[in-house]
């Protein structure tokens, strides 16, 4: 019974998470400047997906059955 007690203290306190804002590390400095950019990106910033990188689902529902198209390369097994 400790042992189940003492496990699920210890996974509670794993599931914690850090709120904070982000910083980088004492010593170290966040990457340069982009080329031609004037401003340094912050810390959030560059954890953010770009949209190209976490794009939208389009959730399409067929109406109906359609004819597929050919598909040039669907080719037999050689």
């Amino acid at each position: 019974m400790r042992r189940l007690v003492l496990a699920a203290a210890v996974l509670t306190l794993a599931a914690c998470g850090q709120k904070a804002d982000l910083k980088p590390r004492p010593g170290k400095q966040l990457p340069p400047a982009p080329y031609g950019r004037d401003d340094r990106p912050s810390a959030e910033s560059l954890v953010k997906p770009t949209p190209q990188s976490a794009p939208e689902r389009s959730v399409e529902l067929r109406k109906r059955s359609e004819q597929r198209t050919d598909d040039p390369f669907d080719l037999p097994p050689s």
